[in-house]
């Protein structure tokens, strides 16, 4: 199994920024953790900035591409963005603190919450998104969902990069990179944090950092894709 430097943990290395309407906030800082207290007043201050012709604001601190589609059936909390030609479907529920970038699709039932969707991400079926960052292109199978607070209460810790290093947040999903695809059913413990290009098999309980590149099939199991890298 390849390891996970702490390196590979930096925002450079799990995004391309030019596939999010966020990348100022992220480029404030080197790890994508370290944005998550950051998103609400991210998204006042570029809302106020976005074209009135591109964008229309809803109510308080929401904004919504005139060319988005969403159900009347949405429930949309401020302050958010949905971005050009996303949809955002029946019964969607966003908390608020949510930048959807263009293309995404947020689906039936999922609920958003503290995050960042790049571009032409894909959370369709059921998904609990909370306090993430889902690179370009990610998608999360149905029912797979970010589980966010650890069971007791702890603050969160990201291991698995040769060391433990201390978020200082209680609350901390997350981090896909470009073109993750988390299977079925799968839950992403408090902190996880998947390379970009890996895919993760369904029903899977996903604890860590897990390479680029790679395929995940149980906790020890990771093999690296052919001609990835």
């Amino acid at each position: 199994m390849i390891e996970v430097t702490k390196k590979d943990l930096e925002i450079k290395s799990l995004f391309d920024l030019s596939e999010t309407m966020a990348a100022e906030l992220l480029e404030s800082v080197i790890y994508p953790w370290e944005a998550l207290a950051g998103i609400g007043e991210f998204i006042k201050k570029l809302g106020a900035q976005l074209p009135e012709n591109e964008y229309e604001k809803r109510g308080e601190n929401i904004w919504i591409a005139r060319d988005a589609s969403v159900a009347p059936t949405a429930c949309i909390n401020g302050p958010a963005i949905i971005g050009r030609k996303a949809e955002v479907r029946h019964c969607a529920f966003i908390r608020g603190n949510a930048l959807v970038g263009d293309g995404a699709v947020v689906g039936n039932s999922t609920e958003l919450k503290n995050v960042i969707l790049f571009n032409r991400v894909q959370v369709p079926h059921y998904n609990y998104v909370g306090d993430s960052i889902l690179g370009c292109g990610a998608h999360m199978g149905a029912g797979s969902i970010t589980s966010n607070v650890k069971s007791d209460k702890t603050l969160v810790v990201i291991r698995g990069a040769g060391e433990e290093i201390a978020t200082g947040l209680k609350k901390m999903g997350a981090i896909l990179g470009d073109h993750v695809e988390i299977g079925c059913g799968s839950v992403l413990n408090p902190g996880t944090i998947v390379g970009k290009n890996t895919n993760v098999y369904p029903l899977s309980m996903v604890r860590g950092c897990i390479p680029a590149g790679s395929i995940y099939k149980k906790a020890g199991e990771v093999a690296g894709k052919r001609g990835a890298g």
